[in-house]
């Protein structure tokens, strides 16, 4: 268990007026633990008292995973197939005392088993939603972290880099996105963060496109929004080509998307809310006439999941602080035409911002 992070979650706990919280394997049990368990028809669950030690309801093929964490044998209620994990539940909720307990929960992760095996051995128990006070001890990274995620940008550009003289006209989106991925694999990844967005022509109007079998044409723009993980932490980057000649007013959304992912990048800085990073390119797309074209936030935060805390977006008045890394991804999508997106990470400094990422801003030519 990571000492410091759980002081400091049993700050949050403390200040969100809860009990304790319970933790899903996923990337809050991962943040606090060092434990690498995933999701499955076995249920785990990790509990962290405000006043006591952790304890976890884990089956026994993955027990010796928390022993090497440091979780107390006593507070480790292992359970087999051959028994099966109510026995585990029925215990671990009168060993923790759990009646008239109010506990924080993940609400977008905790399913429907966990929560009425929890019901059911621990009458009385309350619920409460976990996120604000999990959100805070993770959107401030620490220096690992974002080394971590400087290792994951290198490794993605690495990898688009030696590709990009391959992508010719004919190719299929398809084609392209395997390259890319079995690229980022020989480059170093761990694995890819998320299957390849690779979009050409009128597919780049969609910003969360599939890779079709649609062929590269001369005069297309062709977006690719790729990343991966290095290290448990994750890379996420876009960039737009143009296939051979393009057509003017296709290059004038290039030149505007990039101009306002320059000026969101200027503006982000301690105190300023993320609100305000969003306004800044979404100035420079209005200004420019395309106001309703640009049709999702600036950009999302960036750690142990690819879309996580904090976010420049219309709703995010919070301020900023040294050490949130996010994206900064303007876009234009002109419907039956194409799109632009320029996607940058960066983290904020004591004094300002520092774009991790370095991959050509300037539109290049493919094909």
């Amino acid at each position: 268990m990571n000492e410091e992070r759980l002081n400091r979650l049993t700050e949050q706990i403390i200040a969100h007026g809860l009990d304790g919280v319970a933790l899903m394997p996923g990337p809050n049990l991962l943040y606090v633990s060092g434990m690498h368990l995933h999701l499955s028809e076995r249920p785990i669950l990790l509990f962290i008292p405000a006043d006591d030690d952790p304890a976890i309801i884990i089956p026994t093929l993955e027990a010796m995973k928390a022993r090497a964490a440091g979780i107390p044998e006593e507070r480790i209620f292992a359970w087999s197939d051959a028994e099966g994990y109510a026995g585990a539940f029925q215990q671990a909720c009168a060993h923790l005392e759990l009646t008239d307990f109010m506990l924080g929960v993940e609400a977008l992760h905790m399913r429907v088993l966990e929560y009425q095996m929890l019901q059911r051995y621990a009458p009385g128990l309350q619920t409460a939603h976990a996120e604000e006070a999990l959100s805070a001890l993770r959107s401030v990274k620490d220096a690992a972290e974002i080394a971590a995620m400087e290792k994951a940008i290198a490794v993605a550009e690495r990898a688009l880099g030696r590709i990009v003289p391959r992508i010719k006209v004919g190719l299929s989106e398809r084609q392209v996105a395997a390259m890319l991925t079995q690229e980022l694999l020989a480059s170093g990844a761990d694995s890819i963060a998320f299957g390849p967005i690779v979009a050409a022509g009128p597919n780049g109007a969609l910003p969360h496109a599939t890779p079709t079998d649609r062929k590269l044409q001369r005069g297309d723009l062709l977006v690719i929004d790729w990343g991966v993980y290095v290290d448990d932490y994750p890379s996420d980057l876009t960039r737009t080509f143009a296939v051979g000649e393009i057509d003017p007013e296709l290059r004038r959304i290039y030149d505007t998307v990039r101009l306002a992912n320059e000026a969101a990048r200027q503006a982000a800085r301690p105190g300023v809310s993320g609100r305000a990073v969003d306004r800044v390119a979404r100035d420079v797309i209005e200004d420019a006439g395309y106001g309703e074209y640009f049709i999702h936030r600036t950009g999302h935060g960036l750690g142990l999941e690819v879309h996580e805390a904090p976010d420049a977006s219309p709703t995010n008045t919070k301020p900023l602080a040294a050490g949130n890394v996010f994206t900064i991804e303007p876009g234009i999508y002109l419907p039956d035409r194409g799109g632009v997106r320029i996607e940058d990470n960066v983290v904020v400094t004591a004094d300002g911002c520092r774009t991790m990422t370095s991959f050509s801003r300037d539109l290049i030519t493919v094909g």
